[in-house]
């Protein structure tokens, strides 16, 4: 489903006016101190709502509109060529560019897991040695972490996604 201001922002780089902000009901002075009527409660829902509603379609236009400077480290063309494959269709580029970003954070988060499994890895496969010439090579080649497939595995499988090895290597 698509709106005419849409085809229009796709079409010709113009980007929707942000909507005007709602002002927020003010309370009822009344010199009753009776409790409101419940016809009332209703239309304070409903004013809220739409406070909230404007408010998330403002922040999601300005985080749009962010999107038009930022350069994702996934390529466009990379971003491209996988959504074509996968048959998706759409000509606006900030879309293509959040795709990215979310690809790029899951990446992100799978990598930062599975170094935090090596960390594990190495702390209970005998810990740190320290020894007390910090500055010989011997002493950083111990302090380095290296990464494994079957810290990977493990970080994927937390995702959900089953990795293993092929049994014979060729």
């Amino acid at each position: 489903m698509s709106t005419s201001y849409q085809d229009a922002a796709q079409n010709s780089g113009y980007y929707p006016p942000l909507p005007p902000p709602v002002a927020r009901p003010q309370p009822l002075q009344s010199q009753d101190p009776a409790p409101a009527t419940s016809s009332s409660q209703p239309a304070q829902a409903s004013t809220r709502q739409a406070a909230e509603d404007a408010r998330k379609d403002r922040t999601l236009a300005e985080f749009l509109l962010m999107l038009d400077d930022y350069e994702p480290l996934i390529p466009n063309e990379v971003t491209d060529y996988y959504l074509q494959r996968v048959g998706f269709e759409c000509e606006d580029v900030r879309l293509k560019r959040l795709l990215s970003l979310a690809a790029q954070k899951f990446v992100s988060d799978i990598a930062a897991d599975a170094y935090q499994h090596a960390r594990i890895r190495s702390n209970a496969a005998g810990g740190r040695a320290r020894t007390t010439q910090a500055g010989t090579a011997a002493a950083r080649d111990k302090t380095k972490t290296t990464l494994a497939m079957d810290d990977l595995s493990a970080a994927l499988a937390e995702y959900g996604i089953t990795s293993r090895k092929p049994e014979y290597y060729m």
